[in-house]
């Protein structure tokens, strides 16, 4: 039985594919279309569907749409509109928003729930022209369409490929159709909600409205608050208090208030930043994490439960979750790696999987997130002939990799199944040492990015306690740990201003090549670390084929690429061409 998950309501539009409950593929279609999010999360957008991520999941299946089961799509439109209404063939929607506009009643309403309601014939019938071939001759009829609730589309996602049994499950993020936050039981395959709290009440929307407030973009953005929060004081503790109660039953309120009115003018894109800007972030990362700490202890309390699983935008906040692992009453957590809204595509799939395959058993646990496309060595020099690209074909990738990182190169690592979910953990990175203090800002640079913004290191799984304090397994970089001070000194660039480093850990079983290139480079240099960021520039999604990485590479300041087995060395400029005996010929390559 083929399940197709599909989010495509807000942003992070994605897709993946089950057969029998496993995983065979999910992307995120930003990483094809080149469109970081997908698209923005506006009513008008609400019709697009993630076709190239469709398209890539039923390629790796070697099937068509035609020959899928069941579509399984993370929102219920039916949760919004009234009984009375279900069965109207026409709806008011108007030309000009100011004629019925008002803060309860979106103008735009009715045209965002048609969207939703009609994206069956749209998947059938909307599909890009170049994507023809796997989309062709399905209609309506050949599948089973189900709608799943926003937030039970983010619950299972939690629980369902967790390595738990039994857990208490908790979703955190801006909105679904109701609820923005639910806590719910999950044993063997089934979920039971047993609490939620409704729009507008949403911790994950004020932390939207502060990123706009700070002159990011929101539904972005959130992680630089994050990272901007470390140079902050606590000024503004009280204020956010005020704004953020919590009530009884894993209840709160948020006060709707004119921000600007409580916290001055709110600051330009681009513009400064001052004190304030750091005291706001700040204050706001800790009433936030201060209050989720009250919603899990009293989850716990009431669940009695000993594992939590935790999926929504706000989950992947790592400070937060370092403090509910820290501070929090469960003894295990356990985060969607993608935590965010493309990771209800797989929920989404995963729940309607079990709903019409009930069994009691897991299938299917996610001990990495390399579920992307992947290219192989064949793929790639046919790609880097065609190009007339230079390149050297390496004869032991990690050695030669890592003897360029202990000289402090700069490099583009692609290798394997791209990730899915917003951290490149290997397959898509940009790796460097971390020796060299100015790493951090050269890195910045390099992607164009904000002076204050940190970068995560990897470490290999068996030395990870050694270099971060009390490091446990963590595959997916959804947890902060502080560096332990007697190795601060040896890798200066991935400490952050507070001390801490949200850390990626990595076994053989779950990268082969990636973990030997840390052996490697800890042969090398005695430090089981590299700095890990995404494959990117600002703006940009992580790359996804040869063509994208190379693309970026070229147009960025960083030295080398290690593609497969190919090194592509921009010292190779000042080289004699003629060596290279591809690039006198032509090629083609479909």
């Amino acid at each position: 039985m083929y399940t197709l998950g599909i989010n495509a309501v807000f942003h992070d539009s994605s897709a993946c594919l089950l057969k029998d409950g496993i995983l065979l593929a999910a992307a995120e279609d930003e990483r094809f279309t080149h469109i970081k999010h997908g698209k923005r999360p506006v009513p008008f957008s609400t019709y697009e569907l993630p076709f190239h991520a469709i398209d890539y999941c039923l390629k790796v299946a070697g099937i068509t749409l035609k020959e899928i089961d069941h579509i399984a799509y993370s929102f219920n439109p039916f949760l919004l509109i009234a009984e009375d209404e279900v069965n109207q063939p026409l709806t008011y929607i108007p030309f000009y928003p100011s004629v019925k506009g008002s803060p309860t009643n979106n103008p735009w309403n009715n045209l965002f729930l048609s969207y939703i309601i009609n994206a069956p014939a749209q998947l059938v019938d909307g599909y890009p022209h170049h994507l023809t071939k796997r989309f062709k001759g399905c209609t309506e009829d050949d599948f089973s369409w189900h709608f799943v609730e926003h937030h039970t589309a983010h619950a299972a996602s939690a629980f369902l490929p967790s390595p738990y049994d039994r857990a208490a499950v908790m979703t955190i993020d801006g909105r679904g159709e109701l609820a923005t936050t639910t806590y719910s039981t999950g044993l063997h395959n089934d979920l039971n909600r047993i609490g939620q709290v409704h729009t507008p009440h949403s911790l994950g929307l004020l932390y939207e409205r502060i990123t706009t407030h700070l002159g990011f973009l929101h539904s972005s953005d959130e992680y630089k608050v994050m990272a901007l929060a470390s140079y902050g004081k606590p000024t503004y503790v009280e204020a956010f208090r005020e704004i953020i109660k919590v009530g009884e039953n894993g209840q709160y309120t948020i006060a709707q208030e004119d921000l600007e009115i409580r916290f001055g003018l709110a600051r330009e894109k681009d513009a400064p930043f001052t004190s304030d800007h750091f005291n706001i972030a700040h204050s706001l990362q800790l009433v936030l994490e201060d209050t989720v700490i009250e919603l899990v202890n009293w989850l716990q309390e009431t669940t009695k439960e000993d594992n939590l699983c935790l999926a929504g935008g706000v989950a992947l906040n790592c400070v937060l979750n370092g403090r509910i692992r820290d501070h929090g009453k469960f003894k295990n957590v356990w985060v969607q790696p993608a935590s965010g809204d493309s990771g209800t595509a797989l929920g989404a799939a995963m729940w309607i999987d079990q709903q019409e395959r009930p069994k009691k058993e897991k299938s299917f646990v996610m001990n990495h997130a390399y579920w992307g496309p992947a290219y192989s060595d064949e793929e790639i020099e046919q790609f880097l002939r065609w190009a007339k690209v230079p390149f050297k074909k390496m004869n032991d990738v990690a050695e030669e990799t890592a003897q360029l990182l202990a000289d402090n190169k700069i490099i583009g690592w692609f290798q394997g199944r791209m990730e899915f979910g917003p951290r490149a953990l290997g397959s898509r990175s940009i790796l460097a040492s971390p020796i060299d203090t100015n790493m951090q800002s050269r890195l910045n640079e390099v992607k164009a990015r904000e002076d204050f913004r940190p970068v995560a290191p990897v470490v290999l799984e068996e030395d990870a306690a050694e270099w971060f304090n009390n490091a446990e397994e963590s595959p997916f970089m959804l947890f902060i740990y502080d560096v332990s001070e007697d190795k601060a000194a040896q890798i200066p660039a991935v400490k952050h201003v507070d001390g801490t480093a949200r850390i990626q850990t990595i076994n053989e079983n779950q990268h082969p090549a990636y973990y030997q290139l840390l052996k490697a480079f800890k042969a090398k240099t005695g430090v089981p670390v590299l700095v890990n960021t995404s494959f990117n520039t600002l703006g940009k999604p992580i790359v996804c084929s040869p063509r994208d990485a190379i693309e970026c590479f070229w147009s960025s300041p960083f030295d080398a690429l290690v593609m497969g087995s190919f090194l592509i060395d921009k010292e190779d400029e000042r080289k004699d061409y003629s060596s290279y005996p591809h690039l006198q010929t032509t090629q083609t390559i479909d």
